[in-house]
């Protein structure tokens, strides 16, 4: 019974790190436009109980992605320097759909394995009342 208690432990936890991921890609997206604004980054790290790995994630630390700002000119802008260039975002749209998207199958495929795991202890307990 421990293995499908520890296995829907696992896939419960990589349900909330996908999670937690999709929300950073959102806010990446939503502030894609926001002059100044960087890129959220986060990592995955396993979760230690006694200094042994108990097969959980979790997330780390958000880190801000350090590639270069874009430039955008734009003399208009309230933000533009004396030359007519203020700072952009260094969100890539392209990039932050692809990690939606490979978060939302991570989580789908978490919750397969939490639904397989539930649906085999429920088919033993069956099994032990008859």
């Amino acid at each position: 019974m421990a293995d499908f208690s520890d296995s829907r432990a696992i896939s419960a936890s990589g349900m909330a790190a996908q999670a937690e991921r999709l929300r950073h890609v959102s806010e990446n997206i939503s502030n894609a436009d926001t002059p100044g604004y960087r890129r959220k980054v986060t990592s995955f790290e396993a979760v230690l109980e006694a200094g042994q790995s108990t097969g959980e994630v979790q997330n780390g630390p958000v880190n801000l992605d350090q590639t270069a700002l874009e430039r955008v000119y734009d003399p208009s802008h309230p933000l533009a320097g004396a030359d007519g260039y203020y700072d952009g975002s260094n969100v890539d749209l392209v990039v932050e759909i692809a990690d939606a998207r490979e978060a939302q199958r991570s989580y789908e495929a978490n919750l397969r394995v939490f639904d397989q795991a539930r649906q085999m202890s429920r088919s033993l307990y069956d099994l032990i009342r008859r």
